[in-house]
């Protein structure tokens, strides 16, 4: 008995691209907000772009508390549905060729969600990745931290606790 073939990595890649913009595409917000996700392997980076629209102070400036609150909320829960995702299609549980907005898990319903601003948004580029902590069957905690020009030196940081919604039901 022979095995099949295994797919091209670029075949793969698409495939998790194409889910990942699927994802991402659903949520309105995102799109006003004009933020991005670059995906490595499973591991995803926020961008926000800078924009004059997102700018609260114009007077410092600096990124409004609220823009910045949502980048880091967005992120947390991209992460902890691509982390779902990217699990059922590693394990064959989701059809690869099925990945549309009807195949693709519900967005996580936040519980809570505390910010720590910890210095002002320049007005440039953010950029934002987010750790699920612990994953269970009907929560999680998610930490998220922002920076702008230096990975180490964080603007925002993030510690969100989310609801997960049911496994067997899609969007």
């Amino acid at each position: 008995m022979s095995r099949p073939r295994p797919e091209p990595v670029q075949v793969v890649k698409e495939r998790r691209d194409r889910a990942l913009k699927t994802l991402v595409g659903g949520i309105p917000y995102v799109q006003w907000l004009g933020i991005q996700f670059d995906r490595r392997g499973d591991e995803l980076t926020a961008t926000l772009p800078f924009d004059e629209k997102l700018i609260g102070n114009p007077f410092l400036p600096a990124i409004h508390g609220g823009v910045t609150s949502a980048f880091l909320e967005i992120t947390a829960m991209i992460e902890l549905s691509w982390s779902m995702l990217w699990e059922d299609m590693e394990k064959g549980a989701l059809d690869p060729q099925s990945v549309d907005d009807a195949h693709l898990p519900r967005l996580p319903k936040t519980i809570d969600f505390t910010v720590d601003y910890l210095r002002s948004g320049l007005p440039r580029d953010a950029y934002a990745r987010a750790r699920v902590n612990r994953s269970g069957r009907r929560y999680a905690s998610v930490h998220v931290e922002a920076w702008q020009d230096n990975r180490t030196r964080l603007f925002a940081q993030a510690t969100g606790h989310f609801l997960i919604p049911s496994r067997d039901k899609t969007a």
